[in-house]
C-alpha cells in the first residue's frame, strides 16, 4: 500500500504560516497576478513573521499541481453544465443510473490500477452513495419550491380577481396587485 509519500515544505509550515499559504493559493487561483510575483510576496510574508522562506521550485511544484487539479475541476464544469439543464426532477432516477455507472466505470478503472485500496474503493462508494441522496434531496427541495409559488400565485390571483370583480380592470392596476401579493414590492408612485 502507497504512502502519502513525502511532505513538502510547504507542508511543513508551521500553523501561523497557514493564513499566507490560502492567500498564496487563492491568488493563485485568481491568475491575475504572476506566480513570481505571488511567491515573492508569500516570501515577504514568510520572513516578516521569521519563518523560513520557501524555494522557487516548491512553489512552482505546488502552483502546477494546482493548475492541474483547477483544469480538471473546469473540464468537469463543462461537462456537467450540459448534462445539469436535463436533470428535471423527472429525470433524476435516470441521472442516478448513469452516474451509478460512470461510478462503477471509473471504480475498475482504479482498480486494474495502482491507486485503489479497500479504503478508497469505500471512500468511492460512500460519495456515490450521498451523490445520489443529495439530486434527490435536490429534486425534492425544487419540486416543493415549484409547489410553493403555485400556490402563491393562485392565492394572488384570486385576491385580485375579488378586489377587480364587477369592475374594469386596468392591466397595470392587476399587475401591480399581483406584485404585491407575490413579491411583497409595494408601488409607491
Amino acid at each position: 500500500m502507497a504512502g502519502r509519500g513525502r511532505l513538502s515544505s510547504l507542508d511543513l509550515l508551521p500553523e501561523e504560516a497557514r493564513d499566507d499559504l490560502i492567500w498564496a493559493i487563492g491568488e493563485l487561483n485568481k491568475r491575475e497576478r504572476t506566480q513570481a510575483d505571488i511567491h515573492f510576496e508569500f516570501n515577504d510574508r514568510l520572513e516578516a513573521k521569521g519563518i523560513e522562506t520557501i524555494s522557487r521550485s516548491a512553489f512552482n511544484r505546488k502552483a502546477m499541481r494546482l493548475a492541474k487539479r483547477t483544469l480538471q475541476l473546469e473540464e468537469r464544469r463543462h461537462i456537467y453544465a450540459g448534462i445539469a439543464e436535463r436533470l428535471t426532477p423527472e429525470e433524476i432516477g435516470k441521472a442516478d443510473i448513469v452516474l451509478g455507472e460512470f461510478l462503477k466505470t471509473l471504480l475498475d478503472e482504479l482498480l486494474d490500477g495502482d491507486g485503489l485500496d479497500s479504503k478508497n474503493a469505500m471512500e468511492l462508494a460512500r460519495a456515490y452513495k450521498d451523490t445520489v441522496m443529495a439530486q434527490r434531496h435536490s429534486a425534492e427541495l425544487r419540486e416543493k419550491a415549484e409547489a410553493l409559488a403555485k400556490a402563491k400565485l393562485e392565492k394572488a390571483v384570486s385576491q385580485v380577481e375579488g378586489a377587480v370583480e364587477g369592475t374594469k380592470p386596468d392591466g397595470k392596476e392587476v399587475l401591480r396587485k399581483i406584485r404585491e401579493e407575490i413579491y411583497g414590492i409595494f408601488d409607491n408612485g
